[in-house]
């Protein structure tokens, strides 16, 4: 991992071996505790700041998400809600989540033999995400898609929503 001190306020550090199969290491890197979630494969995970969690990922997997989920409450049997990328109220997700959240999305064998990843404020943003290959390139020069920056400051006040900032399509209810 490259040293600077950016990377010490990232809240989500994944690692992706890019092959037909991958392995994610999710990383809070957070000074508080997140719920990780993947869908397709994974579920959910409450991650306490530094903790890790590992999801091996099939091959052929696309339309894939990994996000953190904020300000979350659940029961002894994984129930209950988050403010912030919330899945149907469960702790193993199996869909994606509710608006605000920041995506780290992949597809694996996608197109041509490819993997594909990058990063997405298609559904808001709660938490800056850096997705990046274990060998530090993916044939990126600077190693893979990040948004390390904390934008919700910046939040249009409209847009503004608790734990993050709402994009248009989920405020205005149009695909547009």
């Amino acid at each position: 991992m490259a040293s600077s001190s950016v990377l010490h306020v990232l809240p989500v550090f994944l690692l992706v071996a890019a092959t037909h199969a991958a392995q994610f290491t999710i990383t809070n890197k957070c000074q508080f505790t997140v719920w990780a979630a993947a869908v397709t494969s994974g579920g959910g995970q409450q991650l306490d700041p530094g903790q890790e969690w590992q999801i091996d990922v099939p091959a052929g997997t696309t339309g894939g998400r990994v996000w953190a989920r904020t300000g979350c409450s659940f029961d002894g049997a994984g129930n209950g809600w988050c403010e912030t990328g919330d899945c149907g109220g469960v702790l193993q997700c199996t869909q994606y989540g509710q608006a605000p959240n920041t995506l780290a999305e992949f597809g694996l064998n996608k197109y041509e033999g490819q993997d594909f990843i990058d990063i997405s404020v298609i559904d808001g943003f709660n938490v800056p995400l850096d997705f990046l290959p274990a060998d530090g390139t993916a044939g990126c020069p600077k190693g893979g898609p990040r948004c390390d920056a904390d934008i919700t400051a910046q939040c249009p006040a409209e847009f503004q929503a608790p734990g993050g900032c709402n994009n248009a399509c989920t405020v205005f209810k149009e695909d547009q």
